[in-house]
């Protein structure tokens, strides 16, 4: 049975989301704003912006009929990776930190990289879709295009470099294969090669050792490499149980780098403490929760591995942004979803949340 309405528990989740981002980035990004750009509001304002742009976004796609993105499956995909490539363009691409990931247009910049993460679900979606499930767990017809396909998205990406949206990527990617019947000897092999990848990553890239080193002792260099991870555990251990209190935080202050980005998760647990932290966590888990039932009661196949897609973007990238600020796994720069400082990723997550909506509404069930 077709459900009239969206699923309003999962909006409920991504708006107080986007609500509680808003409210930790006015905190922790006012002092690095006016340090950087000399207005505290800069970081807030244009975070806003993108929050409208990510609500027409969210709306419009949630009035799409799904179906409609299988047919521009292909050419969103290709002109994604043409995005890629225009960031390594000079006088296109702008360099930030020594990474090429902004495509600067006129006044506008983006990072092509979140559209990527979009792009590349829907056109998994639809391609391991038609290919049905025999060849899916075929080798030659499954495993091999699956491949190149990856091959070529994982090449632009590095060419950045960004190491940790193509693991994000890699696994978001692979988790759609999974789903859509791979065989687990073929999984093992992707798995292998991803590993050997990484290894060979790191040890060519001083930077990348330096934080692999740091993550095996964060001690060891805790005013270099390691002051990032250090500045965010002192963070995360001043809050306590209950925090600082909210805009009470003292690593803001200049001391933990990109508080009001890929850090802001050490910033939540220093003025809530593991309260507010734990309820982040929470919130995310039941959003896991709303996006698997989804997935589990679409009517077709296409709509299934769309939900699972998008579903496992959004997790997988909150549980790496957590997981990297605790100490869990070396840090990545990857943001956390629907709270961190950036506009194309909620931009582009809010339209992927719109996607997700509207197959909400074709669910085989009334509830």
């Amino acid at each position: 049975m077709r459900k009239l309405f969206i699923d309003k528990t999962l909006l409920f989740i991504v708006l107080f989301l986007v609500l509680f981002g808003v409210m930790m980035i006015a905190s922790a990004g006012t002092v690095y704003s006016q340090t950087r750009f000399g207005d505290q509001y800069f970081f807030l304002k244009r975070q806003i912006l993108g929050i409208f742009l990510g609500l027409v976004m969210l709306y419009s796609f949630s009035k799409i009929d799904y179906h409609f993105w299988k047919k521009l499956s292909f050419p969103i995909f290709f002109v994604a990776l043409i995005l890629l490539i225009l960031v390594l363009v000079p006088g296109l691409g702008t360099k930030i930190y020594g990474a090429s990931r902004w495509l600067q247009l006129g006044p506008f910049s983006f990072q092509p990289a979140e559209i990527v993460k979009l792009a590349i679900i829907i056109y998994l979606a639809a391609w391991l879709e038609s290919r049905g499930y025999k060849k899916v767990t075929d080798f030659s017809e499954g495993l091999v295009p699956f491949m190149i396909i990856m091959s070529i998205v994982s090449f632009l990406i590095i060419k950045q470099p960004d190491v940790g949206t193509l693991g994000l990527i890699g696994l978001m990617a692979t988790g759609i294969y999974f789903f859509s019947g791979a065989k687990l000897k073929h999984l093992f092999f992707l798995f292998l090669g991803a590993i050997l990848s990484l290894a060979i990553l790191i040890k060519f890239s001083p930077y990348r050792m330096n934080r692999f080193l740091v993550f095996l002792n964060p001690e060891a260099d805790p005013r270099g490499a390691g002051y990032q991870i250090n500045q965010a555990l002192l963070a995360l251990g001043s809050g306590g149980v209950f925090g600082l209190g909210l805009g009470q935080s003292r690593q803001k202050f200049n001391y933990l780098p990109e508080p009001a980005g890929d850090s802001i998760f050490a910033i939540i647990g220093e003025e809530l403490g593991l309260v507010g932290a734990s309820l982040i966590v929470l919130l995310f888990l039941f959003l896991a929760i709303r996006g698997l039932k989804i997935a589990k009661n679409a009517p077709d196949k296409f709509g299934q591995i769309l939900a699972v897609g998008i579903t496992l973007w959004i997790i997988l990238q909150a549980f790496i942004n957590i997981a990297a600020i605790t100490g869990l796994m070396p840090l990545t720069g990857i943001p956390l979803p629907f709270i961190s400082y950036g506009g194309t990723s909620i931009v582009f997550l809010m339209a992927g949340v719109g996607i997700l909506l509207n197959i909400s509404r074709y669910s085989k069930i009334s509830d």
